[in-house]
C-alpha cells in the first residue's frame, strides 16, 4: 500500500476537505500515475453533494486526470517509467461482455467500474479519484497522451471532450451536415469545436442574447437564442443533428421541431425525467430520432486525444489549485466557468 493525499467529501454537506488515504500495491497490470492536473466535472459536484443518491462517503472525485507514470506491474508492456498518460471516467469493466469486446467498456453488462465512487471488481474496495496525488490504475484503462497537447488542456478531453466527440461520429456526422449544439459550457464548447473539425456547419443555441458573441467566438456559424420566438420558428426544419447538452430538464419538443426528416437529437448532459412530456408526433411526423450517449470506450477515447492533437483542439480552462475547489463548486453552480476548471496538482503537494 502507498499512503496517497487528496480532497474528499465526507458527507453531502461537508464540503472538499483534506484526506489520506492508502492506494493499493500494484497489481501485475496496474499502472502507478503521479496525477499533475485533473479537470473538475459537474458530476463531481453530484456525487460530493449525493445529488443522485449513490454516493459512498467519503468520496474522492475526479475523471479527468492527466499525469506521468511512476511504476508499472510486471506484466504491463504498453507503458514505461516518465509516460505521459491521461485516465479517463472508468477504471474497469467485465472485459469479456458483448460491449466490452466492441470497445464499448461504457455499456459493460456488468457495469463499468467509475473512476471514482465505484466498486473495485478484485476486492470490493471504493474507488478514489483524481483529487489525490497519484492512483493506481489497469493499463488496459490508462491512455498515451499525444505529445503535440498541453497537459492541463487536454484533461477535460477525458469526459467532456469524448462525451461530445462520441455521439457526433457514433451517428456519422459529416461535411456539410447542419448540427445545432444546445447549451454553450464545457461540453456545448466542446460539441462546436469537434463538429467543425468534422466540416459541419454549427449553430449553437443558447437562451441568452448576451452570449452570441462569445458563441462566435468559440468557432459558431450561427447562433439561435432559443427564447426568441421568431428565431426558433425560423430554424425548425433546418438540422441534421442537435447535440443537447443542457444538463436540467428542459422543453425537448420546439428543439425537435428544429430538426428535418431523419435528424437526430442526442441527450448527453441531461440525467432526469423528460419533463414536460413529449408528443410522439415530433418524433413520428419526421421520422426523428431520441437518443443518448454516455462518454466513450478505450479505444474511442484514444481516438479523441489523437483526433485532437491532429486538429489543434483543446478544451478552454482555468487553472486553479485544489484548496479553492469549494468556490469553484459554487461557481459551477452558477455557470460562472469558460469553460472547465482544472486543478492544478502540485499545489495538493504545497
Amino acid at each position: 500500500m502507498t499512503e496517497a493525499k487528496a480532497y474528499a467529501a465526507q458527507s453531502e454537506t461537508s464540503g472538499m476537505t483534506p484526506f489520506d488515504f492508502q492506494r493499493r500495491e500494484l497489481r501485475p497490470d496496474d499502472v502507478r500515475i503521479d496525477i499533475d492536473y485533473c479537470g473538475v466535472c459537474h458530476t463531481d459536484i453530484h456525487f460530493a453533494e449525493n445529488d443522485w443518491g449513490a454516493s459512498i462517503y467519503p468520496v474522492v472525485p475526479g475523471h479527468e486526470i492527466i499525469g506521468r507514470v511512476t511504476a508499472v506491474g510486471d506484466q504491463v508492456t504498453g507503458f514505461k517509467v516518465g509516460d505521459a498518460v491521461g485516465v479517463g471516467c472508468m477504471v474497469d469493466s467485465c472485459r469479456t461482455c458483448t460491449a466490452c469486446n466492441a470497445g464499448l467498456e461504457q455499456y459493460c453488462q456488468e457495469g463499468m467500474v467509475g473512476t471514482y465512487n465505484g466498486k473495485d471488481r478484485h476486492d470490493g474496495s471504493v474507488t478514489y479519484g483524481g483529487y489525490s496525488d497519484h492512483v493506481v490504475v489497469s493499463d488496459r484503462f490508462v491512455l498515451p497522451l499525444p505529445e503535440a497537447l498541453d497537459p492541463a488542456a487536454a484533461a477535460p478531453i477525458l469526459c467532456a471532450g469524448i462525451t461530445t466527440y462520441s455521439p457526433l461520429k457514433h451517428f456519422g456526422v459529416k461535411a456539410g451536415d447542419k448540427v445545432g449544439v444546445l447549451g454553450m459550457g464545457g461540453l456545448g464548447h466542446m460539441g462546436v469545436k469537434f463538429a467543425k473539425a468534422l466540416g459541419a456547419e454549427v449553430t449553437i443555441f443558447t437562451r441568452s442574447e448576451s452570449k452570441v458573441g462569445e458563441a462566435k467566438q468559440q468557432g459558431a456559424d450561427h447562433v439561435v437564442v432559443s427564447t426568441d420566438e421568431q428565431q426558433m420558428a425560423a430554424a425548425e426544419g433546418q438540422y441534421d443533428f442537435l447535440l443537447d447538452t443542457i444538463p436540467v430538464q428542459h422543453d425537448l419538443t420546439p428543439y425537435l421541431n428544429c430538426l428535418g426528416v431523419d435528424g437526430t437529437h442526442v441527450l448527453v448532459g441531461q440525467i432526469d425525467t423528460i419533463e414536460p412530456s413529449i408528443h410522439t408526433g415530433a418524433l413520428i411526423g419526421k421520422r426523428r430520432t431520441l437518443a443518448g450517449s454516455i462518454i466513450g470506450g478505450i479505444p474511442e477515447t484514444q481516438e479523441v486525444l489523437d483526433f485532437c492533437a491532429e486538429h489543434n483542439i483543446t478544451c478552454d480552462v482555468e487553472m486553479i489549485n485544489i484548496q479553492d475547489i469549494n468556490t469553484a463548486y459554487e461557481r459551477m453552480k452558477k455557470g460562472d466557468v469558460k469553460y472547465r476548471f482544472v486543478i492544478d496538482m502540485k499545489s495538493l503537494k504545497g
